[in-house]
């Protein structure tokens, strides 16, 4: 029996309020976020996420006071991300009741930071968050496309992933909340994540982010097959089926999600039922 999966929440954090969008635009308040926390972790959630969207485009420090409120009403583990950009601020979110740092445009900016966090407080306190979408291939693209060894006998989503590979597109890694186009495909940033220490990715597609019309399977699970830290899986949940197809034919970690359950689309105890009833192993909150 392997490891049960997790269920993560998501708190997008935008001037001390929870947040969701669409493909990363068109933000709407989605309440407060101590409360859902507090709301969640009752729900037999399996950790949370909470990612403060514009620290890094505003360049400033993460809402450490508000991590420390939250952290004091949760007994489940809790990820926070959004401005970490070295050590010392790391140090004082762990301080501040963390379990764990996600760091994602300073990493790209400065890959030593993720082997410094490592050293300094653990691989498993380091989550790198990658947000990925597809654009379209260049000739450098090209070449790093063609490193990937994809062979006929891969799985129908592998061979999807190629296709869409062969139609000319690839998988880039964007930055500043979804803004910046970088030159890393994002395989090979992963890749890379892992080399320099980090303990988990959060792997997002921005192709899929708020649409909730399934997750990015095909890169998910490629990932999450070359890796051997944990893929926490996030876009484009939307129902318990969508669950179900990445736990059942990725080897994601973990589903992350906000909109559905910020507005109680799917509660989190509906979809952990629906989920064991599917046959995943999940962990369930003795009543």
């Amino acid at each position: 029996m392997g490891l049960k999966k997790r269920i993560i929440p998501c708190l997008d954090i935008k001037d001390g309020r929870t947040v969701k969008g669409i493909n990363f635009v068109g933000l709407r308040d989605a309440g407060d976020p101590v409360e859902l926390a507090k709301q969640y972790a009752a729900q037999g959630a399996d950790e949370l996420c909470f990612l403060d969207i514009t620290a890094t485009v505003e360049k400033r420090d993460t809402l450490v006071p508000l991590v420390r409120e939250i952290a004091a009403v949760l007994n489940i583990p809790f990820t926070v991300g959004g401005g970490i950009n070295d050590v010392t601020l790391a140090k004082e979110i762990i301080k501040a009741g963390a379990d764990k740092v996600a760091i994602n445009s300073a990493a790209v900016k400065r890959p030593e930071l993720i082997s410094e966090l490592a050293a300094e407080l653990g691989s498993q306190c380091v989550v790198v968050a990658v947000d990925t979408k597809r654009v379209q291939n260049d000739s450098d693209n090209g070449r790093n496309i063609n490193k990937i060894e994809i062979n006929d006998k891969a799985k129908p989503s592998l061979l999807r992933l190629r296709s869409a590979q062969a139609d000319g597109l690839t998988n880039k890694v964007f930055v500043a909340g979804g803004r910046i186009e970088t030159n890393l495909e994002t395989i090979a940033w992963c890749e890379e994540c892992e080399r320099r220490g980090a303990g988990e990715i959060l792997l997002t597609s921005m192709d899929h982010d708020g649409v909730k019309n399934g997750f990015a399977l095909e890169i998910t699970d490629l990932i999450s097959r070359k890796l051997n830290i944990p893929i926490i899986a996030s876009g484009g949940g939307g129902t318990a089926a969508h669950f179900e197809e990445l736990f059942k034919d990725t080897h994601a970690s973990a589903g992350l999600a906000a909109s559905i359950f910020h507005f109680g689309e799917l509660p989190v105890p509906e979809l952990k039922r629906q989920l064991v009833e599917a046959g995943v192993e999940i962990r369930i909150l003795s009543t």
